[in-house]
């Protein structure tokens, strides 16, 4: 069987930056090591670190009854409040926050404190999400789909600005940012979709019309992974998700003639390779 792998597939730079980071911490700082919620949507990874001691905070009541060790911020980033507990309870904190991300976080805070109403279009209950919410001075409001924008009612004469969550369908922000563009006639819009994500998705497309069969591989919460999924399953119907080469039906590739193969910013080379190296045996 030929298979075709996509260039993008795999850690982005954010994630790679992030995993790299805790792996550090653990060699070489104060112990005992924290991540606030798991470093990235990758199981794998995840069970890897538990079993070198590190620990996961999953909210602000655990974070309150830490008074020891490192905490790191994960590349989805949290919200001021995230920082200024860790500050209190005399915590290290290392921040691994995606620059791409930073950079939402200091626009949201900016256009927020001019008196401008945020909009976030991304999915509400995503980390990245709730950490660009928590840098907002005022309201922020979330809008995912066609319907939310549509009844998405701005407040009278209060400018918005337009943000998005990175790793949002790129075609899918231009068509709501279409619709919101007639609900205010003072608005700012700012592409906050990074460049790795439009490329993986470009790409994942463009394969997934060329091939028989489609496997897309990432964790089962990775956001990124399920929109490359949603996409690929758009050109191609044969089209599965999977988390590891464990989860691969081999039945399914009988044959078949073109496999492609494409990977969300949480999935370790590894596993990728381990895939295709199964698709072709």
């Amino acid at each position: 069987m030929q298979v075709k792998v996509a260039k993008s597939a795999g850690f982005c730079f954010g994630v790679q930056r992030a995993v790299d980071t805790v792996y550090e911490q653990v060699a070489h700082g104060k112990k005992p090591i924290y991540t606030y919620g798991p470093i990235i949507h990758n199981e794998v990874v995840v069970q890897d670190l538990e079993a070198k001691g590190v620990r996961v905070i999953n909210n602000k009541e655990e974070l309150s009854r830490i008074t020891e060790g490192t905490v790191i911020i994960r590349s989805h980033g949290v919200g001021k409040d995230i920082y200024d507990l860790i500050e209190k309870q005399g915590l290290i904190c290392v921040d691994a926050t995606c620059p791409f991300v930073k950079k939402i976080h200091r626009t949201v805070e900016k256009e927020s404190r001019a008196g401008r109403q945020i909009v976030i279009i991304g999915n509400d209950r995503h980390p990245e999400v709730e950490g660009i919410k928590g840098w907002c001075r005022t309201k922020a409001y979330v809008v995912e789909s066609a319907t939310q924008a549509e009844e998405f009612m701005p407040e009278e004469q209060v400018p918005l600005c337009i943000v998005s969550q990175t790793t949002f369908n790129y075609k899918k922000f231009k068509d709501l940012v279409e619709i919101l563009d007639k609900k205010s006639y003072d608005r700012i819009v700012v592409n906050t979709i990074c460049n790795a994500t439009e490329e993986r998705q470009t790409e994942a497309r463009r394969i997934a019309k060329e091939v028989d069969v489609m496997i897309v591989i990432g964790g089962s919460h990775s956001s990124n992974t399920q929109k490359l999924f949603e996409i690929c399953r758009k050109e191609c119907k044969a089209t599965y998700y999977i988390q590891t080469v464990h989860d691969l039906d081999l039945d399914v590739l009988q044959s078949t003639g073109l496999i492609g193969i494409t990977a969300g910013a949480s999935t370790p080379q590894k596993i990728i390779e381990e895939v295709q190296t199964r698709c072709q045996s």
